[in-house]
């Protein structure tokens, strides 16, 4: 993957780091201690963010990702132009695959993802496919390759 130049600016683009770093300071993860922070920019320029809350069932644990999407979604925001993704370890993570297909919902397939280093920014040059600071720079699209959304639903089917 090459880096690649997006259509948010470099002003919106450390904006959603800075959010997620943020976020991330909310976060309740008393059992795996890995703590991630989620920050969604809407097209409106809003930003939502959103934190892991563990619970002791484990299978209540809902990851930061989608907070970030639920908060938003709840509150009518639906259209959106950007994620950055951001835990504690010093390389880019990428969002869990529960993740990917609840942003699938709502993001473009070339809808921006920030993955996001815990040292963020890291001095070294960057290595290929990452941006300054040791970003990883995605698409919804290249996360989840030939993906099922909204729009397969309207597909024609046989009777």
């Amino acid at each position: 993957m090459s880096v690649r130049a997006w259509t948010m600016s470099l002003e919106d683009r450390e904006k959603l780091i800075k959010a997620a770093f943020e976020a991330k300071e909310g976060n309740y993860s008393p059992y795996s201690k890995f703590p991630v922070g989620a920050a969604l920019l809407a097209a409106d320029g809003t930003i939502v963010k959103g934190a892991n809350i563990e619970n002791a069932s484990y299978g209540g644990t809902i990851c930061a990702e989608r907070t970030a999407i639920v908060k938003a979604v709840s509150d009518g925001i639906r259209k959106f132009v950007g994620l950055a993704v951001t835990t504690n370890v010093k390389s880019a993570i990428s969002p869990c695959g529960l993740c990917r297909q609840v942003l699938r919902e709502f993001c473009a397939l070339d809808m921006p993802i920030l993955l996001v280093p815990g040292d963020y920014p890291q001095p070294e040059e960057p290595k290929p496919g990452y941006s300054e600071g040791g970003v990883r720079e995605t698409t919804m699209g290249e996360l989840l390759p030939d993906s099922f959304g909204p729009e397969h639903l309207e597909l024609p089917r046989r009777s």
